[in-house]
């Protein structure tokens, strides 16, 4: 600013009357103090005056880079916050990169607030994080933490998963677990009612895993290691996501298994990945675009608020039908059962269409 006074003749004084757009100058002073700072590349640096200000007026957002579903956020939760008037920064977790240093990078760049997609941090660490500044959990609830939290029903969309998967006549399911990450202790206590609900607890078995791809191999190397000597196939797999069941897939195929005549397979999160692979996943949807909307404005109305107790938003998940999943091939299936689940599946590769958009400030149950 001081370049462009000297430049354009005035004082520093009526170079910033300038920039802000403020009444006290003339238009031939304007235009060319506007000029000057044109041709001498000057320009305003927001960042700075909102902390002159005492504000960033930005959101932090930690994720995980390879995680397709925290991609789909992201890109939801750009346009939510910067209709609110923030910016976004993101931070990622990478290998020997964990999640502290993500949120401290996040802090130390003044974001006002953070928003963890998927955190595997300790509760007790999530609830001293949100007595330090404002933060909102997707994808996980943290009863007791004083972070606001956005998540879809776990126990709904498995339930949804293995009923579908019930009617077309499998009985013999296999749930591979999301080991720690984020509502993987739901969704496998979810599996486990729900096959004893179906009268198959004494076939019920879950893989140790983790919501990644790697898991998925590892998982499918082990049943194709035990067909191999001689142990049936289960005849549906349901994974702890849509990473994990990407991972299986590709390891059945290369094994010459059928998918779905021989397995079917379902996974969870509905990222866009899941739909846009030569095979279409079946899986149970999550709403990113909703989660983003609900998160931001968790985040600002917490702005505005600190003293607001935290909130919990929970959203209706949906099972995705697409060409993973089908009836096995040792069963005659009911056509009744056959015809409701076409009835409700969307078509062959295509997403599910179906999303309430969220009208007004967003209604979440106080924790």
């Amino acid at each position: 600013m001081a370049d462009v006074a000297a430049e354009a003749g005035v004082s520093r004084a009526l170079v910033s009357i300038v920039f802000r757009d403020q009444p006290g100058a003339s238009r031939a002073t304007r235009d060319r103090v506007l000029r000057v700072a044109d041709e001498i590349g000057y320009r305003p640096d927001n960042a700075a005056r909102l902390l002159a200000r005492g504000r960033s007026r930005t959101l932090g957002v930690m994720l995980t880079v390879q995680n397709a579903f925290h991609a789909d956020l992201v890109t939801a939760i750009h346009p939510e916050a910067e209709r609110l008037g923030y910016d976004v920064l993101l931070a990622a977790t990478a290998q020997g990169r964990g999640e502290s240093q993500a949120i401290e990078s996040l802090i130390g760049h003044r974001c006002e607030a953070v928003i963890l997609l998927g955190p595997d941090s300790p509760a007790a660490d999530l609830d001293a994080l949100g007595r330090r500044t404002v933060a909102v959990s997707v994808g996980r609830r943290v009863p007791g933490a004083r972070v606001d939290t956005v998540h879809t029903s776990e126990g709904k969309g498995v339930r949804q998963a293995m009923d579908h998967l019930v009617a077309l006549g499998h009985r013999h399911i296999v749930h591979i677990d999301g080991g720690r990450g984020p509502g993987s202790a739901e969704r496998r206590r979810a599996y486990r009612a729900a096959m004893r609900r179906h009268g198959l607890a004494a076939g019920a078995r879950v893989v140790p895993g983790a919501h990644t791809e790697e898991s998925g191999f590892a998982a499918g190397h082990l049943l194709v290691a035990e067909r191999d000597r001689g142990h049936p196939l289960p005849t549906a797999v349901l994974a702890g996501n849509d990473r994990c069941a990407m991972g299986l897939l590709m390891t059945l195929t290369r094994a010459g298994a059928d998918v779905p005549g021989e397995v079917s397979v379902v996974g969870y999160d509905d990222s866009h990945l899941s739909h846009v692979m030569p095979v279409g996943l079946t899986t149970v949807r999550q709403d990113a675009a909703r989660m983003a909307r609900y998160a931001v404005r968790f985040a600002v109305e917490r702005l505005e608020d600190d003293a607001a107790e935290p909130r919990e938003a929970v959203l209706e998940p949906k099972l995705v039908v697409r060409d993973t999943s089908a009836p096995p091939r040792s069963q005659d299936t009911p056509q009744r059962a056959v015809r409701a689940v076409t009835s409700s599946s969307s078509p062959p590769n295509c997403p599910s269409k179906t999303s309430e958009p969220v009208g007004g400030s967003p209604t979440g149950r106080r924790t």
